[in-house]
Order: C-alpha cells, then sequence, then structure tokens
C-alpha cells in the first residue's frame, strides 16, 4: 500500500516518484518493484550535511541543508528541497554546482525533506 508524500525510486533507471494519492497497488518500474525511501533524520549518520536547517526571514523562510555545507559535485549533490505546509507542497530543483539552499515564502511550521542523490531521503 502507497501512501501520500511518500518518495520512491527505480533502482534500475533512477526515476523517483511522489505519491500524491493513497493506494493498494505496488509501484513498479523497468520490470520491478520500486524502493520507499525512508525519511533520515537527525538521529542518522551523516546528519551534519543531510538535515534541513530553517532560519526564518523577512519574506518566509530559508532552507539550508546541514549544519556543515553539503557538497554540490556532478556525483553527489542535493536534488531538490521540499516543505509542505498544511498540506501544500512546494518544491525547488537543484543542479551540481548550485547552492544547495533555498527560500520559500512560508511559516516556520513547515515539514522540510531534502533529497541527496547519493544519501537519500531526509528530513526536518
Amino acid at each position: 500500500m502507497t501512501k501520500k508524500f511518500e518518495v520512491y525510486k527505480c533502482n534500475v533507471c533512477g526515476n523517483i516518484v511522489e505519491v500524491l494519492h493513497n493506494g493498494v497497488g505496488e509501484l513498479v518500474c523497468c520490470g520491478q518493484p520500486m524502493e520507499l525511501k525512508t525519511e533520515n533524520g537527525t538521529e542518522n549518520e551523516g546528519k551534519e550535511k543531510h538535515v534541513p536547517v530553517i532560519t526564518k526571514t523577512d519574506k518566509g523562510i530559508k532552507v539550508n541543508i546541514g549544519s556543515v555545507a553539503h557538497p554540490m559535485e556532478d556525483k553527489h549533490y542535493i536534488e531538490w528541497i521540499e516543505i509542505n505546509e498544511k498540506g501544500m507542497v512546494c518544491r525547488k530543483h537543484l543542479n551540481p554546482g548550485d547552492n544547495p539552499s533555498a527560500e520559500f515564502n512560508a511559516s516556520q511550521d513547515v515539514t522540510v525533506r531534502a533529497y541527496c542523490n547519493v544519501h537519500g531521503l531526509w528530513k526536518n
């Protein structure tokens, strides 16, 4: 059974999907079941470079990935930063070389997730 906001990855082609509606079926890509990416958090190893850090700004919030800057190299980078505020989702996609941060017009009462192409899904 899939649940809203879960993230799945195809281990063959690399496709990533986020579930928009609860369902009873299995997600399949390239003929194989997709892998559910569980959210790592503040108790996991590597947290200093992966856990989103929220700072209040004049316009809303700024999200930096990690208390220590995350690498943004071709083979290791943050692919996206996402906030969920009362069911409204907003996501910023990043590329190698970008700053691993994003600004959103939102309150500090949000859930933030970030996806590292090497170390997976992280949550504040």
